[in-house]
């Protein structure tokens, strides 16, 4: 990598939401070093180096902690500072909590908050220690609901919302930022994955992944605390969120989660 250019960091950036990220950093001047899970990183790669970026691919299942550690080893291994990191990997599940096996419940959990805070730490110590540094988490307008048919998930977000927003508040008075990206159901292969695609969420309209992630990078370098972030449906959902009572919130989830099947 050509130390000229500054270093962002990107998981779950094999498609989505996390490789329009990628493709947001690259054109705005800044080398990549991505991971993903999946083999389909290398092809996410290869299409990000036609934007004239140096790209380093990390497979690594973050679920695990050595994939962490790896991650990690990895990004020390370039010898250059991260300047800017989004930890956007994450996983849902979709169903009845009683019904659904535990396994897949507890990946969720792994992914989703027990690796952003193990990535977090690595590399937010970093970062502080330089005074200097951006960290976006993909959060989700999720976390501000109960999520019925998705339990463990909104959880899983609720979480990482206030984590991010406590330890933005704990750096306050130093020049590392900390930026959470919520977005609301967005084109990606997240409703596959989570089995959610026979309930209304899964079959209603969606935003567009790239639009979610020019917002989200343009609120990362702002300094901006948090975002919700995709089309104006998304944005009244989240302002409607954010005043309506819990139970309703329920109610309205359960409608719009609970598989066909069920209905």
């Amino acid at each position: 990598m050509a130390d000229t250019k500054q270093l962002a960091v990107i998981t779950g950036a094999s498609s989505g939401i996390g490789y329009e990220l990628a493709r947001q950093f690259a054109h705005n001047g800044f080398d990549l070093l991505i991971n993903a899970e999946e083999t389909g990183l290398d092809g996410a790669a290869e299409k990000l180096r036609e934007t004239g970026a140096e790209v380093t691919p990390v497979q690594a299942d973050l679920t695990d902690y050595n994939g962490v550690e790896k991650l990690y080893a990895a990004i020390g291994a370039t010898g250059r500072p991260v300047d800017a990191a989004a930890l956007n990997a994450g996983v849902g599940q979709g169903g009845s909590f009683v019904n659904n096996d535990l396994a897949d419940e507890l990946t969720v959990l792994n992914l989703n908050v027990i690796s952003t805070v193990h990535l977090a730490k690595r590399l937010l110590t970093d970062m502080v220690a330089r005074n200097e540094g951006k960290m976006l988490f993909t959060s989700s307008i999720a976390s501000m609901m109960p999520g019925s048919y998705q339990a463990v998930y909104n959880a899983s977000k609720s979480f990482v919302q206030s984590f991010a927003e406590a330890v933005a508040d704990e750096l306050k008075e130093t020049r590392v930022t900390i930026t959470s990206l919520e977005p609301g159901p967005t084109d990606t292969n997240f409703f596959r994955r989570a089995r959610l695609e026979s309930a209304r969420i899964g079959r209603g309209p969606k935003d567009d992944p790239a639009q979610v992630a020019q917002q989200g990078f343009e609120a990362l370098m702002a300094g901006r605390q948090k975002i919700v972030a995709g089309s104006g449906t998304t944005k009244a959902m989240g302002a409607a969120s954010s005043i309506l009572p819990d139970k309703v919130k329920a109610a309205a989830h359960n409608l719009m989660s609970k598989p066909r099947s069920r209905q």
